[in-house]
């Protein structure tokens, strides 16, 4: 399969970011997005609603259904997925993109902190991809995937943050445990990770990164794209890296994704 045109792809957190621009990449393919996230009004310190990202989608292309949702709730996860296989027929994708982060140390890290990180990263994560099973059996190429790094037990990817460490490879476990769980199924079941640091709202988090130090979301977004048109039976349980699944498809070339060419790029966390 080249590309994603009527596929039906499920975003969570996909109202800005990564989760937009892999939201922006499918509507190129005429598919049908589902953006599932919980900014249903702006937000003047972070830009884009489910509702400006449904009018990307559709400009780009696409067909979109945008649903205010919080992942945490699990009544709202199951009523958003019954909407979307209510509009478009069903489901072929879920991308698990929301994440929450928090990047201090455990004095540092109020337990609702705690809390949130886990409940939308590990648990909604969890959540989102049970409640689409139903829908992702039926399909003809169905593909999980979560924006997540591979799992490194170096206790120096645990000591600064260990609350988001913990929570963030929270996703990587359920890749884990669900690729060879639903590999019957013929369900593919995969993580994603940027080599880089991106240009994200979420940089605002990490201390002295400046946006010319990273690179765009696309490069996230093109990656997912080549894996998401993959056969699921043949690509599951793997933990890829955007740089190498691009070079896999022929794309060398990265000076195109820089926020700020000639600019030393920062390495994203996780990754050695």
């Amino acid at each position: 399969m080249s590309n994603l045109a009527g596929k039906t792809l499920f975003i969570t957190g996909a109202s800005r970011g990564i989760g937009l621009a892999i939201a922006v990449r499918a509507a190129r393919d005429g598919a049908n997005v589902v953006i599932a996230a919980k900014s249903g009004v702006p937000n003047p310190k972070l830009p884009g609603t489910i509702y400006t990202a449904a009018a990307e989608v559709e400009a780009a292309g696409g067909k979109a259904l945008a649903l205010k949702v919080d992942i945490r709730e699990e009544e709202e996860v199951h009523a958003a997925v019954a909407q979307a296989v209510e509009r478009f027929g069903g489901i072929d994708i879920v991308i698990n993109n929301a994440s929450a982060i928090w990047l201090a140390g455990t004095e540092g890290t109020p337990m609702k902190r705690f809390d949130l990180m886990h409940q939308v990263n590990t648990r909604g994560t969890f959540m989102v991809t049970q409640a689409c099973l139903p829908y992702l059996k039926k399909a003809s190429n169905p593909h999980v995937l979560m924006l997540s790094p591979p799992p490194d037990l170096d206790p120096k990817w645990f000591a600064p943050h260990t609350a988001y460490t913990i929570a963030k490879y929270g996703m990587s476990l359920c890749v884990l445990g669900m690729s060879a769980e639903l590999a019957p199924l013929g369900i593919a079941v995969n993580a994603l990770w940027p080599r880089t640091v991106i240009a994200t709202a979420a940089i605002a988090m990490i201390d002295g990164v400046k946006p010319e130090q990273c690179r765009r979301p696309e490069i996230v977004a093109d990656a997912a794209h080549a894996l998401l048109t993959q056969p699921s039976r043949q690509c599951t349980g793997r933990f890829a890296i955007d740089e190498d699944v691009l070079r896999e498809a022929g794309i060398h070339d990265f000076d195109t994704y820089a926020y700020k060419l000639g600019e030393t790029l920062l390495p994203d966390l996780f990754l050695n």
